[in-house]
């Protein structure tokens, strides 16, 4: 078993009892504590379980990882997702970019295209993008959020319904075995499916971390999507349902 497995496995184990110990991970392994806390500080680090005192426990379902450490969490793999996204983007182009850490390093990737028109709810984007002269940055207005620089409420889905775009990019904070896209924000979520509804294709661009995570609030399902790009194979059950409602896997 190597690494990304026994870690992988590890997340399983704190799924199905709630808590594990660095004693029981040990014995069930069969390999040394030191090798244990490592992998535990690095799922922590990842947002993927809690570390606790002895040992790990599930993640808070209600209170996402701070945005300063999401900005710098598998920051390497986002720069493939991103670079990989960019490219099924043709020039000239209409696109939704919402929300997220995500997002923000695909509009980086996007500074090479030409003549986009670009429709953000998301402070940071509109930020990245607005040097681009031959760009059309449009901001949408609601309220701002402070540990984000999101935009969210109900003028902001009101201003997100006057569009119809060809790309919708979204990113999210977990992504459930039965193929629910989950978030920690209900205002965050509304906006989102706003947006879902009013692009003709949708792509979700996640990183590996977040296919084991359960935020608490809906945001749709993986059946709404037209592409997934990520890092890394997803879970059998995840891509089952890809299969099942042709949704197009890019693996960076």
């Amino acid at each position: 078993m190597n690494q990304q497995q026994r870690q992988d496995a590890i997340i399983e184990l704190v799924r199905r009892q709630g808590y594990a110990s660095i004693e029981q991970l040990t014995e069930h392994f069969a390999v040394t504590p030191q090798t244990i806390r490592r992998d535990l500080n690095t799922l922590s680090a990842e947002g993927r379980i809690r570390r606790v005192h002895g040992g790990a426990g599930l993640e808070s379902s209600t209170v996402n990882t701070a945005y300063s450490t999401r900005k710098t969490l598998n920051l390497e793999a986002k720069q493939r997702i991103a670079a990989l996204l960019a490219r099924h983007v043709p020039d000239h182009s209409s696109l939704f970019i919402n929300i997220g850490t995500s997002n923000e390093v695909i509009a980086e990737a996007l500074l090479a295209h030409q003549g986009l028109e670009v429709i953000t709810n998301n402070l940071n984007v509109a930020a990245i993008l607005q040097h681009k002269e031959d760009f059309n940055v449009i901001i949408a207005g609601g309220q701002v959020r402070s540990r984000d620089g999101g935009i969210i409420g109900e003028a902001t889905i009101d201003f997100i319904n006057q569009f119809k775009v060809d790309f919708g990019i979204i990113g999210i904070s977990g992504i459930d075995e039965d193929g629910s896209l989950l978030e920690f924000d209900y205002q965050e979520v509304r906006v989102a499916q706003a947006i879902i509804r009013n692009s003709r294709k949708v792509f979700l661009a996640t990183d590996h971390s977040k296919f084991q995570r359960n935020p608490v609030v809906r945001q749709g399902n993986l059946a709404q999507l037209d592409a997934l790009f990520t890092d890394r194979t997803p879970p059998d059950a995840i891509c089952r349902l890809l299969e099942q409602h042709d949704v197009a896997l890019h693996i960076a």
